[in-house]
């Protein structure tokens, strides 16, 4: 199998599991926010398959998600933010890479790329809601990326331990 081939199937995969990991287990939170497994994927496909493919998985797997529960009026938003926070934490994790600990660059980079996602959101729904009340959203959002930063730092940590890369 070649190696675009490869990537591929394993983003055609993660865009999956983001998808799943996202509406499986789900606290909801405020109207529009709920806690969710699926931004730890979303971390981990950015490190996995760098910044292009990992994108496309974060952003597909958690547009679907979006789209599936009902929030279509998020996707747009959606894939373009958990695409970037993919990229965020390819870039970060390849920059610090070396110098600290694995566990420490996941954590660094995971929290990062939930600051993408928190301040993503508030700008969307800033732009179509006011941006008094998009700041409602926001302490959902902070709390749905402790999730994201607990679980992508912990999958990142099983997937370098067990040698899985692309």
């Amino acid at each position: 199998m070649s190696s675009k081939t490869r990537k591929v199937v394993i983003a055609s995969m993660l865009a999956a599991l983001v998808c799943v990991a996202t509406m499986i287990i789900k606290i909801q939170l405020t109207p529009n926010g709920y806690i969710n497994l699926g931004d730890g994927v979303v971390i981990l496909s950015g490190w996995i398959l760098g910044p292009l493919y990992g994108f496309l998985a974060a952003g597909i797997g958690s547009a679907l998600a979006d789209m599936f529960s009902g929030y279509a009026f998020y996707i747009p938003a959606t894939f373009l933010i958990k695409g970037a926070m993919a990229v965020v934490g390819y870039y970060v994790i390849r920059f610090l890479k070396g110098k600290l600990s694995v566990i420490k660059c996941s954590v660094i980079a995971a929290i990062l790329a939930e600051l993408v996602m928190v301040v993503g959101y508030y700008l969307f729904e800033g732009a179509f809601y006011g941006f008094d009340v998009a700041l409602l959203s926001m302490p959902g959002n902070a709390i749905q990326s402790v999730a994201g930063i607990v679980t992508g730092t912990l999958l990142i940590q099983l997937f370098d331990k067990s040698g899985i890369s692309v």
